[in-house]
């Protein structure tokens, strides 16, 4: 059961919380950079006030809902957003990140997720899933890190960019069903296939 007011979550070296109004600076950071943004489906911002919409739109507006996990990734020594963790509360559970690129490669984005997984066994989430351009290795080892298993890939034209991308589909099951397989994405797209990877 997912809890209403989602609780600000704190490891070794962050601190998960809700994004404020105090964060457009941050999250212009955070979605304005080209590289961080490659692997995501949406174009980098160009303005403080595109961040602003972001802020209302993807984050206020949850959170005034009191549904979902959407939290900033914060390092404890200032608590300054510098990426965010999420997971869709559909029936995807769908979890996903981005982190500025200069924390890069420091486990920071496997911390985020180990406390954010814990959380949802806690609230009796029953599963998540993650998908992976098959271009973004550093995404697939975060998933792998999180314990979380290969399924299957498949190709999507990814919208709004309009391109070609196959996707791997990494689920990890956190009621004990082990034989669940999130079968959504191999449903809906023709060309889906299992890698040896």
């Amino acid at each position: 059961m997912l809890l209403k007011n989602t609780p600000t979550l704190i490891t070794e070296r962050l601190i998960l919380r809700k994004f404020t109004s105090n964060d457009i600076e941050a999250l212009f950071r955070i979605y304005s950079d080209k590289e961080v943004n490659t692997y995501l489906p949406w174009y980098p911002i160009n303005s403080i006030e595109e961040a602003e919409k972001i802020y209302k739109e993807n984050y206020e507006k949850i959170y005034t809902n009191e549904q979902g996990y959407n939290y900033a990734i914060c390092l404890k020594e200032n608590n300054i957003p510098i990426g965010y963790i999420k997971v869709d509360i559909n029936d995807s559970y769908d979890l996903g990140y981005a982190l500025c690129k200069e924390f890069w490669h420091k486990g920071i984005t496997t911390e985020a997720g180990i406390a954010i997984i814990e959380q949802l066994k806690k609230d009796k989430i029953p599963y998540i899933t993650a998908t992976h351009d098959i271009n973004n290795l550093s995404s697939g080892k975060v998933m792998k890190k999180l314990g979380m298993k290969y399924q299957y890939s498949y190709e999507e034209q990814w919208q709004p960019k309009n391109i070609l991308v196959t996707f791997r589909m990494y689920q990890l099951n956190l009621d004990g069903n082990e034989e669940r397989v999130y079968k959504k994405y191999w449903n809906m797209y023709k060309k889906h296939f299992i890698e040896e990877l």
